[in-house]
């Protein structure tokens, strides 16, 4: 196996110099959000608008971390919801194994923390009769409201290991104002994910009917918050390794 992660780390900073595959994983980029491609995809029978490429570095990271605690702005359908409390579910599997213990989901501490500012009644519904709504907490409202961000200051200081995930409203100035005030929860060696910091990426105009675009998006302000916080480096051995993401610059690895 050392081998093999030998072999994985080798292909990986290789892609960084490889320009045919930039070339041809921006050009799929381009295409597929052109077509709606990430609306294609669910977990567990939720919607989840993500790449499968970004659900599956959702996952190695959630299983490197280790969370007690995910914080994730803009729940949508709740299919991200639903993937990180599964994913949760996992970890609590392996703890027991590794202990001997008999797992207790009701018993668990391991919990997803969803704001938004419409949760719409039919999400909230299939979401609270979803298997895994007993690991979901939802709170409707600006994730930037100073009343919001103190309810969930207030649950986040009752766990060890934090990952925060950003994906509501897209503009530079409120991703700027979320990473304010949840990157602070993220704990060391853990992440912040940005999502959509793609947004930078497109050609001016792709972005419809949306207040966002080039200059204005979630890359803008994660370039902005990382020059105000040392606590925080992109980690651009993901960019590398995905190739095609929603988030090029986005998984910020907190290092203090």
């Amino acid at each position: 196996m050392s081998d093999f992660k030998k072999e994985v780390e080798q292909r990986i900073l290789a892609n960084a110099n490889n320009e045919s595959f930039k070339r041809a994983t921006n050009q799929f980029l381009l295409e597929s959000i052109d077509a709606q491609y990430s609306y294609n995809f669910s977990w567990l029978g939720r919607p989840i608008i993500q790449y499968p490429q970004d659900i599956v570095a959702i996952q190695e990271l959630i299983w490197r971390v280790k969370p007690d605690l995910i914080i994730e702005t803009g729940i949508a359908h709740g299919g991200s919801l639903i993937l990180n409390a599964s994913l949760l579910v996992l970890l609590d599997v392996e703890e027991a194994i590794a202990t001997g213990q008999s797992i207790d989901p009701k018993k668990s501490q391991r919990k997803v923390l969803g704001i938004d500012i419409d949760i719409r009644s039919h999400n909230r519904e299939a979401i609270e009769a979803h298997p895994m709504a007993s690991r979901i907490q939802m709170i409707q409202g600006s994730s930037i409201a100073p009343e919001i961000v103190a309810q969930v200051r207030e649950i986040a200081a009752n766990y060890k290991r934090v990952l925060v995930c950003l994906d509501s409203n897209h503009t530079h100035d409120h991703v700027l104002a979320e990473l304010r005030a949840y990157a602070s929860l993220t704990s060391v060696d853990s992440y912040c994910v940005v999502f959509d910091t793609v947004v930078e990426d497109l050609p001016a105009g792709m972005v419809k009917n949306r207040p966002w675009g080039p200059d204005d998006n979630p890359k803008t302000a994660v370039w902005a918050f990382l020059k105000e916080n040392q606590n925080f480096e992109i980690d651009r051995g993901l960019n590398n390794q995905l190739m095609v993401s929603v988030a090029p610059d986005g998984y910020l690895k907190r290092i203090s």
